[in-house]
């Protein structure tokens, strides 16, 4: 999400931090002069979130009037190592909580990124609202739910946005790996049994940005410093639609194939054809956390408060992928 927020605040004059987990690999910098221009800012500033005088010194040498935190641990699996567990919270709850107090103290507002893993240990066939109980089934769902907490507590100005199934051109992500393993593998397992929706964070750091623009003409704007955001609040989003891995899947492929992805690859072995896609049970692929079955999340809060129109997941998937070749 870093990178998605260096492209969509490129031309703003603001003062605000994004933070995330420091990417600087050459493939990243090349996309980023390819989807932005050779004139983006790729410079990085290393920043301690578990450390609140430092958020603290960093805030005040900036005069930050607006957090946007996209950092976290979200190795999901990697999260259920009992050795792991305290990193795990100080990074996805205190983190957070660090930040919130930072915004605080200066009359800020933190923008904080959560997700769908806040759900799942309850079964449900209707999209996730904001208000709907948290109910985790694993380390890294409950510490994020932790972060939320944590904020609300800490009494600032606040945007939390659940999201969940976040690609990018950027990183390591789900569409990058199916976009390799399908042209790679002559078949594939993938599972049906899990549902949502895919997010392009292009799409979610764009629907930042028209929140900020709201807080400034509310807050910044109008010099009112001791007043209370009114559209603080927990709010979802993601593309609209829904779908499984498997049929996100064989939409990669669909569309890899529409523009000719496959075409431009030297041939991988024996791979003859079409990677052959088949639907599978989540138990075929064992895990020590289950995930979410069913995690659509519903979007009429942000799309009411904020107007914002959301795109089609496939929409936005072939706009990414056509950027990935």
């Amino acid at each position: 999400m870093g990178n998605e927020m260096r492209i969509v605040t490129k031309d703003s004059k603001d003062k605000y931090i994004f933070t995330d987990v420091c990417d600087e690999h050459p493939e990243s910098i090349e996309m980023l002069h390819k989807l932005a221009g050779q004139d983006i800012d790729t410079t990085t500033t290393r920043l301690d979130i578990t450390n609140l005088d430092t958020i603290r010194e960093m805030v005040k040498k900036n005069d930050v009037k607006v957090i946007v935190n996209c950092a976290a641990w979200t190795n999901v699996d990697g999260a259920e190592d009992p050795e792991k567990y305290e990193l795990v919270e100080l990074l996805n709850a205190k983190a957070p909580e660090n930040l919130a107090i930072a915004m605080k103290e200066v009359n800020g507002l933190l923008v904080h990124i959560s997700t769908d893993y806040v759900f799942g240990g309850d079964p449900y066939n209707t999209p996730c609202k904001e208000d709907q109980k948290g109910t985790p089934t694993g380390v890294y769902g409950l510490t994020k739910l932790h972060g939320e907490e944590a904020i609300q507590k800490a009494g600032c100005r606040y945007i939390i946005i659940r999201t969940a199934w976040l690609y990018s051109e950027f990183g390591k992500n789900f569409v990058k790996t199916m976009m390799n393993l399908t042209a790679t593998k002559p078949q594939l397992k993938v599972v049906f049994d899990q549902v949502g929706t895919p997010t392009y964070a292009f799409d979610l750091a764009q629907a930042i940005v028209v929140a900020i623009e709201d807080y400034k003409k509310e807050i910044i704007n109008s010099q009112l410093s001791t007043v209370n955001y009114s559209k603080s609040g927990v709010y979802h989003y993601s593309n609209e639609g829904v779908c499984s891995w498997f049929d996100f899947t064989k939409m990669i492929q669909q569309i890899g194939l529409e523009i000719g992805y496959y075409n431009r690859l030297p041939k991988q072995g024996d791979l003859e054809g079409l990677c052959d896609i088949q639907p599978c049970h989540s138990d075929d692929f064992p895990s020590p956390v289950k995930r979410p079955s069913y995690s659509v999340l519903d979007k009429t809060k942000i799309k009411e408060i904020f107007d914002i129109m959301i795109p089609y997941w496939t929409e936005s998937l072939h706009i990414c992928i056509n950027n990935l070749i």
